[in-house]
């Protein structure tokens, strides 16, 4: 008791005073002893640093050593998997009724609970802010996901030092904590190896990080990285793909980490970039799931078959309605039998990387239990962060970099040259939209729509050996990701913070689930009581059973094409979800009163958590100024190598005129390789020398390559190598603004002669590359054509190259009328 006693003075704390928690600092070992630990109050992070409890003469000799106590969580706190998957509706996983095999959720939930109406925010970034952090998505600044950003605390992408995230909590309290996978919470345009690094995982909290950033990456060349460093752990071999690697890293971490520090608990947070696009499973699971025909039978009898199952499973009540199919989407029986051929293969390609990526999760959970952990490890494994994306328009696309181009109708041909690889790294695929209305069963809508459950309501199971009651049941508690975090603390016997590094904190919004781990509480009333919903300007907004939501004025696989209404125009819809699961049942003219008191509910929860103003604009805030390094410069100069540059600190070269001077030296022996390009198979362009000739290429999003060479109406010498010395080569673009996507006139020119000038119709209006760089004399992730290979490094010297970028051809009208200019969107080039 004296050593308690000793340590408490030390830390300057008395006793913890709080339900639920640990109710007195915890102190093992003997106070300034090597081995000595304690636990926190946490109310500060972090702690004060404790006073030197020894003794220090003049001499050593007469000296007594003491060493602050290592601090640890409450005895028994349990190690955390924080499992989530990306794009996965509730009609999904077998666990809540689909007809995909999804072993590893149905063991959690036959080990622990399946959670009936847990809930998203119906987008990524957003979701994934609310999950780490326990307060809702704009109120830590992700209203929108980051590549959308705009300059409001609502919908900045920034997770202020007001809003310690879990892994910081549990960090400080003596957690190991990692982050593998989907990094969507770090803003665009803090990529680069300038940082600042406060807003990585390793600078929120999470001492190891090892995944990707942004909102997707292509599984075969991710864009990955360890900590704040980039990696390319697929270079020479031959079955890379991250689902495998990501499980193999995360698993070689827990085992390191159990050899250093076996007592000490971890939170690992485990996030996939599966489902998201583009679907990229192996062939073996493309091959096995679809030899198990689950989709011959199309989306309509599949939704049928899965709403059969729910019941049958008994996760949705007795009485729940199968809500009518849209008269937007195309039947079944419409088809053609080329087209369900082609459907068919794409949904067989996103089912398997379902699949593939639940075994994965299952061999780390097996992992946890090989280590002998498992029995004290609380899993908690949601499946999506969102509905099930329709982005992938309506006949789905080989390259998803189409859609979000704002192109949404691909030749037929297009579709089958692409069958059998689809899925590969040849593609970057995405489904058609009917299959995402199938697989947020029973719900109405899709990803992105934040107002009706088909995007927000997410299948969960916990598990946590020995503290769950009843296990293998169903829990029907309304709950929502922010909910997460408090559940974790809980459980751990930690408080939340008041302070951290001296900055008072945002109280957390989230309220515990542990109390429906308790078999008397199985059907206990929610202690969620109220939560609100926005994306994109759709609303909704939970009240006590009752639900009120905006109807969508268009649907999101238009991606902003259509003009929208102004927001305060939208129609509003009423549903009694507590009689109503599938929200089938409008009863806004039937009880004007109710819909009232919701609304005036939603504006009370949107003035609190920095909701306004309200945008209902798409693709049109891609092209935003947003904080970078880029920003508001008109030159750009590298020297040397320079690779892995993002695309928020790249020169923007969208929609105006541009000019890239490359300064290079050819040895004796000739020179080739990549000088500089910037995206790759699925759309960018390359500067490069092959077989000693300039080349130019723009990939307009792998529908049609303009290359421009020697050759081409030139004088005979420029189709011959570069003489070794210095040469200059220039492309220079002049485009036919303004507008969106419009063409342009390139010229390509050595040493002051015109080597090639050439005519574009089109070019990319708003994004050009996702996961891929600007790279500076070598090209690291895929080729911009197929006509060379990577790394395709030059063998000269670069010894400068500049990029010289005028003004945005936009005028204010333009801006203004942005969707309506979009019309280049449907005017797909022809190969």
């Amino acid at each position: 008791m004296k050593r308690q006693c000793l340590g408490l003075a030390l830390f300057g704390i008395t006793t913890l005073g709080f339900v639920g928690f640990a109710s007195a600092q915890q102190v093992t070992g003997v106070l300034g002893s090597p081995s000595a630990s304690t636990t926190i109050p946490g109310n500060q992070l972090p702690p004060p640093p404790p006073k030197f409890g020894g003794v220090i003469t003049q001499d050593a000799k007469t000296s007594k050593p003491w060493w602050p106590p290592t601090v640890v969580p409450p005895k028994g706190a349990p190690n955390v998997l924080l499992i989530m998957t990306d794009d996965s509706g509730f009609g999904v996983p077998s666990t809540f009724g689909g007809v995909i095999p999804t072993p590893t959720l149905d063991r959690i939930a036959k080990n622990g609970l399946r959670y009936t109406q847990f809930h998203s925010t119906a987008l990524c970034s957003p979701t994934r802010a609310a999950l780490i952090t326990g307060r809702n998505h704009h109120a830590v600044g992700f209203g929108q996901v980051s590549e959308f950003a705009t300059g409001f605390p609502g919908y900045d992408s920034v997770i202020g030092t007001e809003n310690a995230t879990i892994g910081r909590i549990l960090s400080d309290n003596g957690y190991a904590t990692s982050w593998f996978g989907k990094n969507h919470n770090t803003p665009a345009f803090l990529y680069s190896a300038g940082g600042p690094f406060d807003q990585w995982p390793t600078g929120m909290g999470f001492q190891y990080f090892y995944g990707f950033m942004g909102g997707e990456s292509d599984q075969w060349t991710p864009y990955l990285f360890r900590n704040t460093t980039p990696v390319f752990p697929w270079v020479g071999q031959k079955d890379y793909n991250l689902i495998t690697d990501m499980a193999d890293d995360a698993i070689r971490y827990m085992k390191e980490l159990d050899a250093a520090t076996p007592d000490k608990p971890f939170l690992v947070y485990y996030v996939p970039g599966a489902t998201h696009s583009p679907h990229h499973p192996t062939k073996e699971w493309i091959d096995r799931v679809s030899a198990m025909k689950l989709f011959d039978q199309g989306w309509e009898k599949l939704r049928e078959q899965i709403f059969a199952n729910q019941k049958r499973l008994g996760v949705i009540p007795a009485n729940t309605q199968l809500t009518p199919w849209p008269d937007s989407l195309p039947k079944w029986e419409s088809l053609s039998a080329v087209q369900k051929k082609i459907v068919t293969r794409q949904a067989d390609v996103f089912a398997a990387y379902t699949a593939y990526n639940d075994h994965e999760i299952g061999r780390v959970i097996q992992a946890v239990q090989d280590m002998g952990k498992l029995d004290n490890t609380l899993i908690i494994y949601i499946n999506g962060d969102n509905g099930t994306s329709s982005e992938g328009s309506m006949m789905g696309t080989p390259n998803t970099m189409t859609v979000y181009n704002g192109v949404l109708e691909l030749p037929e041909l297009e579709y089958l040259r692409y069958y059998e690889s689809w899925g590969s790294d040849a593609t970057y695929p995405h489904m058609a939209v009917p299959w995402a209305w199938a697989f947020d069963t029973p719900f109405k809508w899709v990803k992105q729509v934040a107002s009706h459950f088909g995007g927000t309501r997410q299948g969960m199971a916990i598990s946590w050996p020995g503290h769950i009651d009843g296990v293998g049941g169903i829990r029907t508690q309304f709950h929502h990701v922010i909910d997460v975090v408090p559940t974790i603390l809980e459980a751990a016997g930690i408080r939340a913070p008041d302070m951290v590094d001296g900055i008072k904190q945002k109280p957390i919004e989230g309220v515990s689930m542990a109390y429906t781990f308790k078999m008397a509480n199985a059907n206990a009333p929610s202690k969620r009581q109220t939560q609100y919903f926005e994306i994109f300007a759709n609303r909704g907004i939970y009240k006590d059973g009752w639900y009120a939501a905006t109807t969508p004025p268009e649907p999101p696989w238009l991606v902003g094409t259509k003009a929208l209404p102004p927001v305060q125009d939208y129609k509003w819809e009423l549903y009694n979800i507590a009689e109503d699961f599938s929200q089938a049942n409008d009863l806004a003219a039937q009880r004007p009163d109710k819909l009232k008191e919701l609304q005036a509910a939603f504006i009370a929860e949107a003035n609190k958590n920095q909701v306004f103003p309200l945008d209902n604009s798409v693709l049109p805030r891609l092209l935003t100024p947003r904080p970078s390094g880029a920003a508001g410069r008109t030159t750009f100069t590298y020297r040397g190598v320079n690779a892995g540059i993002p695309v928020a600190n790249a020169p923007a070269l969208l929609n105006r005129d541009y000019t890239i001077t490359a300064e290079i030296t050819v040895p004796k022996e000739g020179a080739e390789g990549m000088i500089a390009t910037m995206g790759g198979r699925f759309g960018g362009y390359g500067l490069y020398l092959q077989k000693g000739k300039p080349v130019f290429v723009y990939n307009l999003l792998n529908l049609k390559r303009t290359r421009f060479e020697g050759g081409v109406g030139g004088e005979d010498w420029l189709g011959r190598s570069l003489l070794p010395g210095k040469h200059t080569i220039v492309f220079d673009f002049k485009y036919d603004g303004p507008g969106l996507g419009k063409g342009g006139t390139g010229t390509l020119t050595v040493d002051g002669r015109v080597l090639s000038q050439q005519k574009m119709e089109h070019t990319i209006p708003f994004l050009m590359s996702i996961d891929e760089s600007l790279d500076i004399g070598l090209d690291t992730r895929t080729p911009v054509d197929e006509s060379y290979t990577l790394p395709f490094r030059f063998t000269g010297t670069v010894d400068k190259v500049t990029y010289t970028v005028k003004p945005e051809q936009l005028t204010a009208a333009h801006r203004e009328e942005m969707r309506q200019a979009l019309a280049v969107a449907h005017d797909t080039p022809a190969k």
